[in-house]
C-alpha cells in the first residue's frame, strides 16, 4: 500500500509539474474508430488542465467539455465514393495489400479530403492561437507535418495500432522482419523459415507501395508549403517527430521486440477506468439477460446493411434463435434483419461500456485493433467475422491465442456460426485465456493515460526531448545498415585475394622459369 501511494504522489507530482499547454490534436481521418483513440488522449489531456483544440472532420464521440473541437466535415461527394467503396469492399474478400492499393487507387479521397482541410477557413482559425505542440493523428497525412512547422511547435504522432515500418521510420526503431510479422503477415511464434520469407517478401511489396503513397503525399505538401522561405522538406520533417505514441502493450500482445524511448505504448486509452453508466434501455436490456448477452458490432466504417442480405439473414437467424440476449448495431432501423423478442437493434453503442457488463459474454466482432482491445480488456471471449485492413491479421491473432474463433464473413453458414458461438460460449478454455490476457494488460507502470499525459508534459518540458532521436533517424540506409563498411571490407578482401593470386602466379612463373633453364642446361 505505502509503494502503490508513492506511485501515486509521483505520478501527480508529475501531471502538475507542467503548466498547461495550448495543444493542437489534428485528426482528419475520415474514420470513428481511430477517432475515439485520438480523442481519448485529448481527454486525458485535457483532464490533466490543458488546452485542447482539436480538428476532425467529424464529431466525436469522445469529447470533454474543455476541448475545442473544429468540426470540417467531409464533402458529400466524397463521402459517397467512400461508402460506395466500403460497399464493395464489405463483398469481397480483402488483405491488407488490397486495402493499401485501393486506397491508393480509388479511395484516394481519403488523402485529398486530409489536404482539402489545410486551406479551409474554418481550419485556418487555428493560426489565430498561439500553440506548444501539436499531436498528429497518422493516417495517410504526412503532409500535415507541415502545420506544426507553421506554427513552430513539436509533433508527437498519434497511431491506432502496434509499431509498423511507417512509425519504425519515424523513430529510427529497428523494424527486426526475422521475427516481427507486418500488417500484412498473419503468423503466430516461432516464424517458420518459409512465414519468415513471406514476411520479408510482403515487407518489401508494403515499402514498395509506400514509396507510390511518399510521392503523392510529398506532392501535396509541395502544393502548401514548397514555396514558403526556409519551409523544410517533408522528409525533415519527419526527421524531427518528437514521439510517437502506439495502440499496443506488447508484454501481453507481442511479439516481443525493441522499442526506442521515442516509442510509447497506450494501447487501451480508449478503455474508461470506469465504466459510464449505460443508456437507460440498453442497462435494461443487460440487466435482465440473466443467461448472458451476445454484442454484435462489425465496427464504424462498414454499415451492417451494407452486408450482403443473405448473410445478414443468416446472421439473424442463428441470433435469433438463441436463448442469450442479442445487442445489435445496426444503423437502419426502419429497415431491420427482422424482430425476435432476444435482439435489441441500435444505430450507436458505447462499446467499451457494453463490453465491461457483466452479462456481456461473448462479443461478435469484425476485429478492428480497438474493439479487439476493449474486449480482451474486460476478458471477453469472441467470434470475428473480419472484413478488410488489418482485420483479417487481428482475427487470427486473436483465434490463435486462444481468445475466440474466427470465421470468414462471405462463406458463413447457419451452421458454422451456431457452431461457433456455441464453442465459445460453452467452452471456458476462451474465456480463461482472455481472462488471463485482461489481467497482464492491466498489469502496468502507468496506465495508458497517464502514460500519455507524462510522455506528453515531458516533451513540453524539454523543448519537442530531441535527446530522445535516435541516431538511426539521420543515417541513410547504407549507413543504417554498415553497407559501406561491408562493400569496403569485400572491396579490400577481393583485392587482397586478386594480388595474392597476381603475387603468387608471378612468383610461380619465375620459380617455374628458373626451373625449365636448369633442366635445359642438363640435357645440354
Amino acid at each position: 500500500m505505502v509503494a502503490l501511494r508513492s506511485v501515486i504522489f509521483w505520478v501527480l507530482a508529475v501531471v502538475t509539474s507542467t503548466q498547461a499547454a495550448n495543444i493542437l490534436g489534428l485528426y482528419s481521418s475520415y474514420s470513428p474508430s481511430h477517432l475515439i483513440i485520438h480523442m481519448s488522449a485529448a481527454k486525458a489531456l485535457a483532464e490533466a488542465g490543458h488546452n485542447v483544440t482539436v480538428v476532425s472532420m467529424m464529431e466525436p464521440k469522445v469529447t470533454h467539455k474543455d476541448i475545442h473541437v473544429i468540426v470540417v466535415p467531409l464533402e458529400k461527394e466524397k463521402l459517397l465514393i467512400l461508402e460506395n467503396q466500403m460497399v464493395t469492399m464489405a463483398g469481397k474478400k480483402n488483405s491488407m495489400i488490397s486495402t493499401f492499393h485501393r486506397i491508393l487507387n480509388d479511395m484516394d479521397v481519403m488523402i485529398d479530403s486530409q489536404a482539402d482541410i489545410l486551406s479551409d477557413p474554418r481550419f485556418l482559425r487555428i493560426f489565430d492561437t498561439k500553440f506548444d505542440l501539436m499531436i498528429l493523428g497518422a493516417f495517410l497525412n504526412d503532409f500535415q507535418l507541415g502545420v506544426a512547422a507553421q506554427l513552430k511547435v513539436p509533433v508527437i504522432v498519434d497511431w491506432m495500432t502496434a509499431p509498423n515500418f511507417i512509425t519504425d521510420g519515424f523513430t529510427g526503431n529497428p523494424s527486426e522482419l526475422s521475427y516481427v510479422p507486418n500488417v500484412a503477415t498473419f503468423t503466430t511464434h516461432p516464424m517458420s523459415f518459409l512465414k519468415r520469407a513471406e514476411n520479408l517478401a510482403k515487407h518489401l511489396l508494403m515499402a514498395y507501395m509506400s514509396t507510390l503513397l511518399d510521392s503523392k503525399l510529398t506532392g501535396i505538401y509541395k502544393k502548401f508549403y514548397g514555396a514558403e522561405n526556409g519551409q523544410p522538406t517533408l522528409n525533415e520533417l519527419r526527421k524531427n517527430i518528437s514521439m510517437v505514441f502506439v495502440g499496443s502493450h506488447l508484454v501481453s500482445e507481442g511479439p516481443i521486440r525493441p522499442l526506442v524511448p521515442a516509442i510509447v505504448e497506450t494501447g487501451g486509452i480508449q478503455v474508461k477506468d470506469k465504466p459510464d453508466p449505460l443508456p437507460k434501455d440498453i442497462d435494461e436490456f443487460l440487466s435482465k439477460s440473466t443467461q448472458g448477452a451476445v454484442f454484435l458490432s462489425l465496427g464504424s466504417n462498414i454499415k451492417s446493411s451494407t452486408v450482403n442480405p443473405e448473410i445478414v439473414q443468416t446472421i439473424f437467424k442463428v441470433l435469433s434463435g438463441l436463448k442469450l440476449n442479442v445487442i445489435w448495431k445496426w444503423e437502419d432501423l426502419e429497415n431491420t434483419p427482422g424482430n425476435a423478442s432476444n435482439i435489441l437493434y441500435k444505430t450507436w453503442l458505447p462499446q467499451d461500456d457494453i463490453l465491461a457488463h457483466r452479462n456481456t459474454k461473448l462479443f461478435i466482432t469484425h476485429a478492428g485493433k480497438g474493439g479487439i482491445t476493449e474486449s480482451q480488456y474486460h476478458g471477453v471471449p469472441m467470434v470475428a467475422l473480419p472484413i478488410f485492413a488489418d482485420q483479417p491479421g487481428n482475427a487470427e491473432i486473436m483465434k490463435n491465442s486462444g481468445y475466440g474463433v474466427a470465421l470468414n464473413l462471405l462463406t458463413i453458414t447457419e451452421e458454422s456460426l451456431s457452431k461457433a458461438i456455441k464453442e465459445v460460449l460453452e467452452n471456458e478454455k476462451y474465456s480463461q485465456a482472455v481472462g488471463k490476457f485482461s489481467a497482464l494488460y492491466r498489469d502496468r507502470p502507468l496506465t495508458a493515460k497517464q502514460s500519455v499525459v507524462f510522455w506528453t508534459e515531458y516533451v513540453l518540458r524539454h523543448h519537442g526531448a530531441p535527446h530522445l532521436q535516435s541516431p538511426a533517424v539521420h543515417m541513410s540506409f547504407i549507413e543504417r545498415n554498415n553497407l559501406d563498411i561491408y562493400t569496403l571490407l569485400i572491396t579490400i578482401v577481393v583485392l587482397f585475394v586478386f594480388l595474392t593470386r597476381l603475387v603468387a602466379k608471378f612468383v610461380w612463373s619465375k620459380i617455374l622459369g628458373k626451373a625449365n633453364i636448369s633442366t635445359a642446361k642438363k640435357k645440354q
